[in-house]
C-alpha cells in the first residue's frame, strides 16, 4: 500500500478537511473575481426572489429561497446571487466525507471520491452556478446515505428486538425528500429506486422488521410536503407548471408524437461524457456494473470488497438512473445536467473503485492526479484558456454587464423622458438577464412573441404603460422587427447591432430595436403551449 493510501486511511478528517476548505476558497475566490456573468437561469432565479410565490413555472421555490437569503447579506449582485452554490458545494463534500467514512466505513475512498469530485466538470460548476441541481444534489446525497442506515437494523439491546429497523433515518428520508422536490421534480426518481433497492437486498438477506412499512411512510410523507405548495400554486394557475414539465420530458405535445428519433442521443451523449470526464465514466460504468452483477448473484465478496448493501445501493442509484435518461434521449431532448443525480452514487463508487486502482504499483496511475488537478485549475482560471468563442463554453456567459451598460445609455441619450422607458425582450433568459444588468435593476418585461409560455407570462405585462417608450432587445444579430412587435408602438427604429465587451475582449452579439410609444398591446398566445 502506497504512503498516500495509508495517510488518506490513518488521518482522513484532516485530508478531508483540507480538501474542502482548499476548494471552498477556490471558489468563493473565483465569485469574488467576477470571472463570468451570470447564467440567464441564475438571473431568472434571482428575478423569482422580487415575486415570492408558493412555486414557480418551472421549478420548486427552494432556489429563491436560497438567493433571497444570500442577497439580503450580499445584495443583488453575482457574488449574492452564487453564494448559495458555494455552501450547497460545501454541505455536499461534507456529507460524502461522513457518509463514506462513517456509515461505509471507507475514510480511504472518502478522500479519493472528494478529489474525483472536485476534478469533474458537474460538480466543479455546481460549486460556482446557483443553479437548482446544488441544493438538489445535497438533497439527494442526504437521503442516500439516510436510506442505507435505514437498512441497516438497530445493534442488540436489552428490550429491543435484534432486527428492528431504525426510525431516525425514514424520518431523515421524509425530510430530505420533501426538500429535494422543493428543489426539482426530479427528486421523485428517489421514490421508485428506493424501491428498487429494498427489492435488490431482499434477494439475499432480510430486511429489518418494519422496513417496508416505514419507506413507504417515509416517501409518502416527504412527497405529500414536497409537493403541497407546488399543488396550490398549479391549481390556482390551471397546473401549468406540470404540463410545462410533460412537454419538456416528452410525455405531452409535439415532442410526444415523435416515439424514436436519432438526432438527439450522440449530443446528449458528448455532454455527459464532457460533464463526468471520461475516464471517471468508465470507473463509474465498471464497478457499479460490477456491483450490481454481485447484488443479483449469491456470491459473498467482489472485487471492490463491496457487501451486498453497498452493491445494491451504489449500483442500483447510477446504472439505472443513467441509462434511464440516455434511452429518453432516443425519444427527446434531454438536457445533459438531468442525469447529473447519478453521478452521487457514481462519484462514491469511483472513489472506491480508484483507491483499488491506487494500490497498484506503476507510475501510470498518477496521470488521473494530474488531469483532476488540470481539470479544477482551467474551470478556475478559465479567462487564461485560449478557446475559439464557438467551442468556450463560457463564451454566453461573457458580456452581460457591458449590455446592461449600453441599454441605459440607449434609455438617456434615445428618449425624451428617460424615465418612462422600459425594458423588454421575447425571451425569459433574456428578459432575466436585462433585469439583473441593466443599472437600477429594473423591472423587465417578456413579450409572447412565437415561442413557449414561460414564468413571466404569469406576471402583469407592460399594459399601465401606454404612451411609454421601450429598448426591445434580442439576441445574436437580426433584421427587421417582428410583426407582433409592430402591433405595440407607433414607431420602431431600424436595428442597432450591437458587440459586447467582457474585459477587453469581444463577447455577445446583440439587436435593439428602440420603440416609441406604446399603445397598451400586449401579445398572448392562445394556443399556451408549454
Amino acid at each position: 500500500m502506497s504512503s498516500l493510501s495509508i495517510s488518506f486511511k490513518n488521518k482522513p478528517e484532516v485530508w478531508a478537511v483540507c480538501i474542502i476548505l482548499f476548494t471552498t476558497f477556490a471558489r468563493i475566490w473565483f465569485l469574488s473575481t467576477g470571472q463570468l456573468n451570470l447564467v440567464q437561469d441564475e438571473a431568472q432565479y434571482w428575478d423569482w426572489t422580487r415575486h415570492m410565490q408558493l412555486t414557480y413555472y418551472s421549478k420548486g421555490p427552494l432556489i429563491a429561497w436560497i438567493i433571497s437569503t444570500f442577497t439580503s447579506i450580499f445584495g443583488n449582485t453575482e457574488f449574492g446571487v452564487r453564494f448559495g452554490s458555494v455552501v450547497g458545494s460545501l454541505l455536499t463534500q461534507s456529507v460524502l466525507f461522513w457518509g463514506i467514512s462513517k456509515i461505509l466505513k471507507r475514510p480511504g475512498a472518502a478522500i479519493w471520491t472528494l478529489i474525483i469530485y472536485n476534478s469533474m466538470p458537474v460538480f466543479l460548476a455546481l460549486g460556482i452556478l446557483m443553479t437548482t441541481d446544488n441544493p438538489f444534489i445535497f438533497s439527494w446525497t442526504c437521503a442516500l446515505f439516510a436510506l442505507y442506515a435505514a437498512s441497516i437494523p438497530h445493534p442488540p439491546g436489552i428490550d429491543r428486538d435484534s432486527n428492528e429497523s431504525r426510525t431516525k433515518p425514514f424520518f431523515l428520508i421524509a425530510f430530505f425528500l420533501a426538500l429535494g422536490i422543493l428543489a426539482k421534480y426530479t427528486m421523485l426518481g428517489f421514490v421508485g429506486l428506493s424501491i428498487m433497492y429494498g427489492l435488490l437486498l431482499m434477494r439475499k438477506e432480510k430486511l429489518p422488521y418494519g422496513f417496508w412499512r416505514k419507506l413507504f411512510l417515509s416517501l409518502a410523507g416527504g412527497v405529500l410536503v414536497g409537493f403541497l405548495p407546488t399543488l396550490i400554486w398549479n391549481i390556482q394557475n390551471g397546473f401549468v407548471g406540470y404540463k410545462h414539465v410533460l412537454y419538456l420530458i416528452g410525455a405531452s405535445g409535439a415532442r410526444a408524437s415523435h416515439i424514436i428519433r436519432f438526432d438527439r442521443f450522440l449530443p446528449y451523449l458528448g455532454e455527459q461524457i464532457g460533464m463526468a470526464t471520461p475516464w471517471w465514466l468508465v470507473f463509474m460504468f465498471i464497478s457499479s456494473g460490477g456491483a450490481l452483477i454481485f447484488a443479483f448473484n449469491k456470491k459473498n465478496s467482489n472485487k471492490l470488497g463491496l457487501n451486498n448493501k453497498e452493491s445494491a445501493l451504489l449500483s442500483i442509484f447510477f446504472l439505472p438512473v443513467w441509462l434511464f435518461f440516455f434511452i429518453w434521449s432516443f425519444h427527446a431532448k434531454v438536457l445533459g445536467n438531468w442525469a447529473v443525480i447519478s453521478y452521487v452514487s457514481g462519484v462514491i463508487i469511483a472513489g472506491i473503485a480508484f483507491e483499488k486502482f491506487w494500490a497498484r504499483r506503476g507510475h501510470f496511475r498518477l496521470l488521473w492526479i494530474f488531469l483532476s488537478l488540470f481539470i479544477f485549475m482551467v474551470l478556475h482560471f478559465q479567462n487564461l484558456v485560449p478557446l475559439p468563442d464557438n467551442l468556450n463554453p463560457t463564451h454566453r456567459l461573457k458580456g452581460w454587464t457591458d449590455l446592461g451598460q449600453q441599454v441605459a445609455e440607449l434609455e438617456k441619450s434615445q428618449f425624451k423622458n428617460p424615465d418612462k422607458v422600459f425594458v423588454m425582450s421575447e425571451l425569459y433568459d433574456m428578459t432575466a438577464a436585462l433585469a439583473f444588468y441593466v443599472p437600477g435593476q429594473p423591472r423587465t418585461y417578456c413579450a409572447w412573441i412565437d415561442r413557449r409560455m414561460n414564468q413571466y407570462d404569469l406576471w402583469p405585462g407592460p399594459q399601465d404603460k401606454i404612451g411609454w417608450d421601450c429598448v426591445y432587445v434580442l439576441k445574436k444579430y437580426k433584421e427587421g422587427p417582428d410583426k407582433e412587435l409592430v402591433k405595440m408602438f407607433k414607431r420602431i427604429s431600424p436595428p442597432i447591432h450591437i458587440q459586447t465587451t467582457f474585459r477587453g475582449k469581444p463577447a455577445r452579439k446583440f439587436t435593439i430595436y428602440l420603440c416609441y410609444d406604446y399603445n397598451g398591446y400586449w401579445p398572448k398566445d392562445e394556443r399556451l403551449r408549454f
